[in-house]
This record gives structure tokens, C-alpha cells and sequence, in this order.
């Protein structure tokens, strides 16, 4: 029994150890503002962006974010998506959740997308964003450019928390 008891315990810890671990604590009031793409996953709702890819964060009273993600498509127009970010871990404000369809869809649990702060700068000058099943992934920086060390450390992160880092794509400026 005790051997059974030991085995489950150890698979137990396997699995915890495998699992995107969000960094210790964000401050969301730093983290509001503009952040431009630097490389993502390729992913069905941004087929359509050419490049220019950025996403703008603003604190609501009501403890949620307003989001805004913008980019420029191949005949060089701008596609805009307004969504809505609610905190789902207050301990650390790095777990969220995001929802581009209309409110009224909100109580819905699958119009929500996981949104974890995996990887971010003491400065706030770049962030890496995930989701806990690894499909999605993207490396986000304040400027349009970012430092080859920023960048290798952004991605690091990402690979330490499992992430497939050969899947990532440059967003093209």
C-alpha cells in the first residue's frame, strides 16, 4: 500500500512539475499600456495580420482590463478586436482570462481564453504571454524593437515552461 501510496504521490508531482507556471506576481497598473507583437504561435484568429501587431491594455474600475488588439492586414488596412480581461488568480494577477465575443455571451465558459504572464522583465519592457495547454504563445515587448538578450530571455522562458519554441513565428513590423 505504501509503495501504491508513493507511485501516486510522485505522478502527482510529475504532473505539477509539467505544468506553465505563471511568474510570481504582476502589477497590473505597470502592465496596462501598449505592447507591440514581437513572435507568437501561428493561431486561426490572427491568419489575417500582416504585421504591426499590438495590443493595448487599460484598467477598468471594475477590476477587469479593457483589451484592445490591432494589426495590418496585406492590403494594408488595420483590423481592430475589442475584448474584455478578467483576473482570475488575485494572489498574483498573472492568471486571466479574455473574451472578444459580446457580453451577453459572457457567462458561456468557452468564450473565455486562458491568458498567463509566463515570462516578464523587472522593468515591464517585455512580457511572455501563454495559455496552460501550450497552443498558444506570444513574446510581447514595450518597443517595436527588442534586444537580441531581452528576446533570448523571453524565449528561454518559454522553452523552461515547456513550450515548443521551434513553433514560433516573428511578427513581421
Amino acid at each position: 500500500m505504501g509503495t501504491l501510496v508513493g507511485l501516486l504521490l510522485g505522478i502527482g508531482a510529475m504532473q505539477a512539475e509539467g505544468g506553465v507556471r505563471t511568474v510570481p506576481r504582476v502589477d497590473l497598473e505597470k502592465y496596462a499600456g501598449e505592447w507591440f507583437e514581437v513572435a507568437r504561435f501561428p493561431n486561426r484568429f490572427q491568419t489575417d495580420c500582416a504585421g504591426d501587431v499590438t495590443a493595448r491594455y487599460v484598467r477598468r474600475t471594475d477590476g477587469r482590463i479593457d483589451v484592445t488588439n490591432r494589426c495590418r492586414q496585406a492590403d494594408g488596412s488595420f483590423k481592430e478586436a475589442q475584448g474584455v480581461a478578467r483576473i482570475v488568480d488575485a494572489a498574483t494577477s498573472a492568471k486571466l482570462e479574455v473574451r472578444f465575443a459580446p457580453a451577453l455571451l459572457s457567462f458561456l465558459p468557452f468564450v473565455w481564453g486562458d491568458y498567463w504572464i509566463i515570462g516578464l522583465a523587472p522593468d515591464y519592457s517585455w512580457a511572455v504571454v501563454g495559455s496552460p495547454d501550450r497552443k498558444y504563445l506570444w513574446v510581447l515587448s514595450r518597443s517595436k524593437a527588442l534586444a537580441t538578450t531581452s528576446y533570448d530571455a523571453a524565449v528561454a522562458t518559454a522553452k523552461a515552461n515547456g513550450f515548443d519554441i521551434a513553433r514560433l513565428v516573428p511578427t513581421n513590423r
